[in-house]
């Protein structure tokens, strides 16, 4: 398992937050605690990597800023 924080340009409002929610739980990932702007989260990186990531947050309309490894 891997932990992820996530830094995201675009999201705005509690219904970004619900976006991005979906995407990533989408994608597979175990846990996503998502506020607006960023968003820590932890997947299995045997099943996902971050241009999965990156590739699912523009899928809902949001681009990938920056991310650290926790």
């Amino acid at each position: 398992m891997r932990n992820l924080k996530i830094y995201i340009e675009g999201m705005t409002c509690q219904h970004c937050v619900k976006r991005v929610l979906n995407a990533l739980y989408s994608l597979g990932v175990e846990n996503a605690d998502v506020e607006i702007g960023e968003a820590d989260i932890s997947f299995d990186e045997n099943k996902i990597d971050i241009e999965k990531i990156a590739k699912a947050l523009e899928d809902a309309g949001y681009k990938l800023k920056n991310w650290q490894y926790q």
